[in-house]
């Protein structure tokens, strides 16, 4: 699996991972995810590392979204066994839920579509002044999976995720603030800075409070969700919408930058 599309950088307590696809905004796919959860897997053998900063490479872009447009190779044996229950978004996202230390995530430019939900699966989230978020699937015709929009619930409370998915609507950074989609909001030439010092004054504290107030923040989340009886009906309702024309209108509309024409079909 190509290592240069993530890139790792330890320094004492706290690690970076750097999505590193500028020239595609770091637009998310498979091999990256997998390359991802692959060094959070690495770094969950040791308490050497106390907190995870992930960022973007290049000045324009965090991430742009989730693009599958490239297969991986070369998996390793253990997530090639969880490929068969799970997609590659959900293991990529789920090693930074599961990872027992606190990741921050630094948001340098655009925050979008599977992009921004990476920042929302984060612990914290620092942006720069000159970034903006958003989730588009509305936009596309699309319905989005549960357990993304409850990160969004979870984050923002319900009131302001319903807007966010109802409308599509990318957000300046200081509106995507107000509605609690970030913690901090800090001048671009100030959020390296910012945001590792934030960084080392967690990586400092006693790793077991660390790890323990993670593992209570996960295990209180895990009591929301779609009951069982409504899997069934949910499920048809994400096909409907990946089968549908409408989904084919919003892909050709969102790159030619007009408003799509739906039809509900």
């Amino acid at each position: 699996m190509a290592e240069d599309v993530v890139l790792m950088e330890k320094k004492e307590l706290i690690t970076t991972i750097i999505l590193n696809r500028p020239e595609k905004r770091n637009s998310l796919n498979p091999t990256m995810l997998l390359k991802m959860a692959e060094y959070f897997r690495e770094l969950s053998k040791t308490d050497e590392i106390r907190t995870v900063v992930i960022r973007g490479a290049g000045e324009k872009s965090f991430s742009s979204g989730y693009d599958i447009s490239e297969i991986p190779t070369d998996i390793p044996d253990d997530i090639v066994e969880e490929l068969k229950e799970k997609n590659p978004l959900e293991i990529g996202l789920g090693s930074i839920e599961n990872y027992p230390y606190p990741v921050i995530a630094m948001i340098d430019g655009y925050c979008y579509g599977g992009g921004c939900e990476l920042a929302m699966t984060c612990d914290l989230r620092i942006a720069s002044d000159v970034s903006k978020m958003g989730i588009p699937p509305s936009r596309l015709g699309l319905v989005y999976h549960p357990a993304g929009i409850q990160k969004f619930i979870n984050v923002m409370g319900l009131a302001y995720a319903k807007e966010v998915f109802y409308t599509g609507r990318f957000y300046d950074i200081e509106r995507a603030k107000e509605m609690g989609m970030v913690n901090y909001v800090v001048p671009r030439a100030e959020l390296n800075q910012f945001t590792y010092a934030l960084a080392k004054e967690i990586a400092t504290n006693a790793p077991l409070s660390l790890k323990g107030h993670k593992y209570i923040f996960n295990k209180l989340q895990h009591y929301q969700g779609i009951h069982p009886e409504d899997v069934p009906e949910v499920e048809r309702k994400i096909l409907e919408s990946l089968n549908s024309d409408d989904l084919k209108e919003g892909a050709v509309a969102f790159f030619q930058k007009r408003k799509a024409e739906f039809k509900g079909r």
